[in-house]
């Protein structure tokens, strides 16, 4: 009914940050290290932003295709009676907060991911320098 809200949520707190600490990172000098190689946090928050903003905007089309959301008040269907409102609630408290759970989760992956292979990639370009 309206689990998309929960990655909205998080996607509207995520942009907040990601501006908030673009702020600072363009106040802050930046300092080349060629030991270790870090992707700023700033890109990583731009990652996890696409992806929240991204599922959000599938499942919002997916609940205007199925008739769930309207264009016209209370906007979604589920407010027209309190039963249905108790029934959306819970969906969003279990469902959508999975979801985003579950995005996190896996933005959390790549970017281990992402930072394992910068360092790889710096380590063999050293290695293949000193040989």
């Amino acid at each position: 009914m309206a689990c998309f809200l929960a990655p909205v949520t998080e996607a509207v707190i995520v942009t907040a940050v990601e501006k908030k600490i673009g702020n600072k990172a363009e106040n802050a000098e930046v300092v080349n290290s060629t030991e270790n190689i870090k992707i700023p946090l700033k890109r990583k928050l731009k990652w996890l932003n696409h992806m929240l903003w991204g599922g959000a905007a599938l499942l919002a089309f997916e609940h205007v295709w199925h008739g769930e959301v309207t264009l016209w008040f209370p906007f979604l269907t589920a407010m027209s009676n309190a039963e249905d409102a108790a029934g959306m609630f819970k969906e969003i408290a279990t469902t959508g907060v999975c979801m985003s759970g579950l995005i996190t989760a896996v933005w959390l992956g790549i970017c281990r991911v992402a930072d394992s292979i910068a360092n790889r990639s710096v380590s063999e370009n050293r290695g293949g320098m000193e040989a």
